[in-house]
């Protein structure tokens, strides 16, 4: 074969152009919205969707005449519409950088189409599209284009379209028909047109209150009508009624620095005054400017009851019944992602939970929101202010680095109103109450009120003193006999509280186990071969190999014996009677379970002092595991150098007076120590906390005579165990 040289064109395939239409468009209702966005675009006001069904005969065999049904859409908008100069040198061009380029429109839209290629989206929906346009110069341009030449064309350029010009009075403008037979037609059912409603009706944020003015001046229309099994429809698309009869509101802006404010709202009760929030993330958000407004309902019975009354309505202006208010919440539900007025599909569907909301609600359901319990939006910037990259295919954002910080800054605007909303249901006894176990033993012990009220009754209806007394006997030896039991439930809650600790930090005993057992894995093993080589060489150097080794054994054993050693109070499944203990040993050896995470984050601790006390081990364990465990965890997610943690032991004549415990760490907002939601169960601020460590710690506390509270620090966490009778200073 001989050498041949030379320099070619890339020539695109015919259905090039059904490729970037077809393949790279999600689905039918994506396909429409792209075609609206080329409307706004093109500065119209409004946009009119039509869909219906055309019969027109066919021959068969020329010898009788049969009909066949096609489905007609029309998309009509009063825009500047388009010159024939732009429709040969735009419109035709696939992938055109015009709209990139121009960015704003002649009206000072920014544009949405700027990737060039939703106009193709139109072969999705037909087998021919019919282009007229009549420009601010008053020349009308038509183009039909048939799409099955592009399926049939080798190449993109074989394929030929008649474009018409001319004068004309009409004002100017834009209607695309697009036409398809019985395949396209299928796809249009009752359901697919009311999922098209929605998707319509989430195109645009659920309020206008925050969209600036060119983003308002914009209108939907959709008329669906001469389909044999579904109903008319005929509405200018407005978003759901919902959106401000909430529940919970906040909203707010994060500037591009990470700092901004945001407001909190409540509508559940009267007189309820908006609280301003101070945001500071303490670094760039790395994905522009975010503007906020989520709202949550709840959706018990009886919350559902009160949303009705606030002004839940039908299409028809009557109060909507429980069930159909479900299915409002149901189908409305999510929280979109919106650029320039438009939402950014899939984002803020009720099936796609992008945020996890569902999987962190399943984690602490009292605290969490789930995604069926929230409607909102976050409108971003755009891509080369955000980095926020919308995917050719129109199915959601590209996952890149801003996307994720996205993701958690939105979260974190989350957790600022679940932690409000927790604290409200539970004053207003709208979340379970969940009576700490304490409070419930002493409950059972104390018999004194029944005593009391029996004494009473036998006496006014005339029992003699001394019977009386007798009686009050029996229930103070029944009450004996239940304070034994009462005890024995108590240190058995007590034991599984210890447990449930050691549960919590099972990371760390994997991170401080794993060397030691990996040493005895790789190295005891080379015994034998060292061994063997002795006997075959009798030269000493393979004695020392395993002298080395058995030295290093014994060195990783200690380890892995004094990190059980450190865990063993937690895991006891009897538990032995009070002692008296060196606390400040205990909590040092405390600090050690943590030692490896500690050194990873460069985290120090320092204790200062000393204090003898009579407590249960594992209950102090519990105490001081799950106070450093919290703080490990907030320093570690703390941009600073300057990580510590000091206890402070405070004695007199060396019995303890009070404990203070601080970190370096964020510290805790001023409203949480004030309500003490910090130590009610399943309460954490933890993106992925329980929310039983200072609820176990605050038990453990109780069962010893001490007390744990939180108190007011401006350097990070404060916590205080005292002794009970001691004030909190």
């Amino acid at each position: 074969m001989s050498n041949a040289h030379g320099a070619y064109k890339i020539r695109p395939a015919g259905r090039h152009l059904l490729t970037i239409g077809r393949d790279l468009i999600q689905n039918n209702y994506a396909a429409i919205v792209e075609l609206v966005k080329n409307a706004y675009d093109a500065d119209s006001k409004d946009v009119e969707i039509y869909f219906s069904l055309k019969e027109k005969s066919k021959d068969i065999q020329k010898a009788s005449q049969s009909t066949e049904t096609s489905i007609v859409i029309t998309i009509k908008d009063h825009g500047h519409g388009m010159s024939r100069d732009t429709v040969i040198n735009k419109w035709l061009v696939p992938s055109t950088k015009d709209k990139l380029e121009r960015k704003l429109s002649p009206n000072g839209r920014v544009m949405q189409g700027r990737k060039g290629i939703g106009r193709y989206a139109a072969s999705m929906l037909g087998s021919t599209l019919l282009l007229e346009t009549v420009s601010t110069e008053a020349e009308k341009t038509t183009v039909l284009v048939d799409w099955q030449n592009f399926e049939k064309a080798e190449y993109l350029d074989d394929v030929e379209i008649l474009v018409e010009s001319n004068t004309t009075d009409e004002k100017p403008g834009t209607i695309l028909t697009i036409e398809g037979g019985v395949e396209y037609h299928e796809e249009w059912d009752k359901k697919q047109f009311n999922t098209l409603q929605f998707e319509l009706k989430k195109l645009i944020p659920p309020t206008t209150n925050t969209i600036n003015k060119v983003e308002q001046d914009f209108e939907i229309y959709l008329k669906v009508s001469g389909f044999p099994t579904i109903d008319d429809i005929e509405e200018t698309i407005t978003p759901y009624p919902i959106f401000d009869l909430y529940d919970y509101k906040i909203s707010g802006v994060i500037d591009p620095d990470g700092k901004g404010s945001l407001s909190y709202a409540v509508q559940k009760a009267k007189n309820t005054v908006q609280e301003n929030i101070d945001m500071n993330l303490k670094q760039p958000t790395g994905c522009g400017s975010l503007k906020f407004d989520i709202r949550v309902y709840d959706r018990e019975s009886e919350s559902i009851t009160e949303l009705i009354k606030r002004g839940l309505k039908n299409e028809a202006g009557d109060y909507v019944g429980k069930l159909q208010a479900r299915q409002i919440l149901n189908v409305s539900n999510g929280i979109g992602v919106y650029r320039n007025g438009f939402r950014i599909r899939p984002l803020g569907d009720p099936e796609f939970d992008w945020l996890k909301l569902n999987e962190e609600r399943v984690q602490n359901p009292s605290l969490r929101i789930g995604s069926n319990q929230v409607i909102g939006y976050v409108l971003i910037e755009s891509e080369e202010q955000s980095n926020l990259i919308e995917n050719s295919a129109r199915d959601g954002l590209r996952e890149n680095n801003a996307y994720r910080q996205l993701q958690e800054i939105t979260k974190k605007v989350i957790a600022e109103l679940e932690i409000r909303r927790f604290s409200f249901r539970r004053k207003v006894g709208l979340r379970k109450h969940v009576r700490k176990i304490e409070q419930n033993l002493e409950k059972i012990l104390s018999l004194d009120r029944l005593k009391s009220t029996i004494s009473s009754k036998l006496v006014s209806n005339g029992v003699s003193v001394k019977s009386t007394a007798e009686i009050i006997n029996l229930i103070n030896e029944e009450e004996v006999e239940k304070n034994k039991a009462v005890e024995e439930i108590r240190q058995t809650i007590a034991t599984y509280q210890g447990q449930a600790t050691l549960g919590k930090i099972m990371t760390v005993v994997f991170h401080e186990g794993r060397k030691p057992l990996n040493y005895f894995r790789n190295e005891i093993p080379r015994i034998d071969r060292f061994i063997s080589e002795f006997q075959k060489t009798k030269n000493f150097a393979e004695i020392d190999k395993i002298i080395d080794i058995s030295k290093k054994t014994e060195i990783n054993a200690k380890i892995l014996s004094d990190l059980f050693r450190r865990l063993e109070p937690l895991a006891v499944n009897k538990r032995p009677a009070k002692t008296s203990i060196c606390l400040e040993k205990i909590i040092s050896d405390c600090f050690a379970i943590f030692r490896q995470q500690m050194e990873d984050n460069q985290i120090y601790y320092q204790i200062n002092g000393n204090a003898i006390i009579n407590a249960w081990v594992q209950d102090i364990f519990s105490i001081f595991t799950n106070l450093i465990e919290n703080s490990i965890f907030w320093l570690s997610n703390t941009k600073t150098d300057n990580r510590h943690i000091i206890v402070n032991l405070v004695s007199e004549e060396g019995t303890l007076s009070y404990i203070d415990f601080k970190d370096t760490g964020p510290g805790i907002e001023s409203s949480l120590i004030e309500n003490k939601d910090i130590f009610e169960p399943e309460f954490s601020t933890k993106p992925q906390g329980t929310g039983i460590g200072l609820s176990i710690a605050g038990e453990a506390a109780k069962r010893n005579g001490l007390k744990l509270t939180a108190l007011e620090y401006n350097h990070g966490a404060y916590f205080r165990l005292m002794t009970k009778g001691i004030d909190d200073e």
